[in-house]
């Protein structure tokens, strides 16, 4: 056997001393070996550009890609090793069941930065029009600070302004009705500058008094806040202009993006369905191998040399469950009767002692003034 197949003999899990016995299935577990090799090198690079997404290094990204593509690796050499065909579709598709289903989050987790770096120029141009919304939004907020007091400033301003404009047309209106008597043109039609002329231009010079007695009132407030709305509004541009300005383009920005991108071109939200299901189809193919295949010499042998350490560690732990229970049995039951003898024993015993006491109370003359059980009495010798 080469030394390329035994190199994707080992990826797959597969015995190889018990595969060289069955030739024919050396090339479909060098297939699955070669799924499972090239699986863990996608989830090198994928997971390298991700990080380099993240931390803008190559030297994490490296070391971050390769733990992770040897993670997914041993995920799915485990995933693989796990499975072993009993004859049985159903039995074996429940066993899969679960692998499948963690094989496709595997893919899923493995395809994204993939996408991303595949659709990288179309991503980076969207991230331009959402970096611009970004700060357009940020700016909107900044202003919507000042706004309301900046226009209650403008409200107070235009109100001053109304009210020199207003006496300011009043002052006019008298102004013209006084020319137009001196003139003849209006008022009473005569041209003259009689007493009427005189009231009526009494009348214009007091609100021209009165619009100069406002204007010196309103113009120092007009000015003030003209003053403080020239202040609120450069605030605005300075805090505008220090807003932070961070590069856009983020890992969650990207994904963002490529979201973006996939609602507004169906070509795109295809291509990208396709990717995942490419790499859904990569990660599940040697479950699926395994699943559809019938049971090989090779799945026999296996079956027989487990079943072989099956049935010894049965008998073993048989013999020794047997010989438990014997050494119990034994020794309770010993344990049990020579209870029973020595407790058989002590009851002959003192029946003797017993009789040797009666026969000796039988033998003495008793004293009734005294006790019966006294020591000397009952002291047998």
């Amino acid at each position: 056997m080469s030394a390329v197949k035994q190199f994707f003999i080992f990826f797959s899990s597969a015995y190889q001393d018990s595969l060289e016995k069955c030739p024919a299935d050396v090339n479909k577990y060098v297939g699955i070996g070669g799924t499972v090799f090239f699986t863990g090198v996608l989830a090198f690079f994928s997971a390298g550009y991700a990080i380099y997404t993240v931390f803008d290094n190559w030297f994490m990204a490296l070391v971050f890609g390769l733990i992770w593509g040897l993670m997914i690796f041993n995920l799915d050499r485990y995933i693989v090793s796990s499975m072993k065909s009993r004859g049985s579709w159903w039995r074996d598709f429940f066993v899969a069941f679960p692998r499948l289903i963690m094989a496709i989050l595997l893919a899923i987790v493995i395809s994204k930065p993939l996408e991303l770096k595949i659709f990288e120029k179309e991503i980076n141009a969207e991230l331009i029009t959402m970096e611009q919304e970004v700060y357009f939004n940020q700016e909107a907020k900044v202003k919507q600070r000042y706004e309301a007091q900046i226009k209650d400033y403008q409200a107070q301003v235009a109100a001053l302004n109304a009210e020199i404009a207003q006496q300011s047309a009043l002052r006019d209106t008298l102004d013209l009705m006084a020319l137009q008597e001196a003139d003849g043109t209006g008022g009473s039609k005569k041209k003259n500058l009689g007493p009427i002329y005189r009231a009526k231009r009494a009348e214009a010079d007091k609100a021209q008094a009165e619009l100069e007695a406002i204007k010196a009132r309103v113009l120092p407030l007009i000015a003030e806040k003209q003053e403080a709305i020239t202040q609120l509004e450069n605030q605005m541009q300075t805090d505008i202009a220090n807003l932070e300005r961070s590069s856009y383009g983020g890992i969650a920005a990207r994904m963002e993006a490529l979201d973006r991108l996939g609602k507004e071109s169906q070509a795109i939200f295809l291509a990208n369905i396709f990717i995942m299901l490419l790499f859904i189809a990569i990660e599940t193919a040697p479950i699926f191998v395994k699943l559809i295949s019938s049971r090989s010499p090779y799945d026999h042998l296996l079956y027989e040399h487990e079943y072989e350490y099956e049935m010894a560690a049965l008998a073993k732990t048989t013999l020794l469950n047997n010989e438990t229970k014997n050494r119990i049995r034994f020794e309770t039951e010993t344990g049990v009767y020579s209870t029973q003898k020595k407790i058989q024993l002590e009851k002959e015993l003192e029946d003797q002692r017993m009789a040797q006491i009666k026969e000796k109370l039988n033998n003495q003359s008793v004293d009734w003034k005294k006790p019966l059980w006294t020591s000397e009495v009952v002291k047998v010798e």
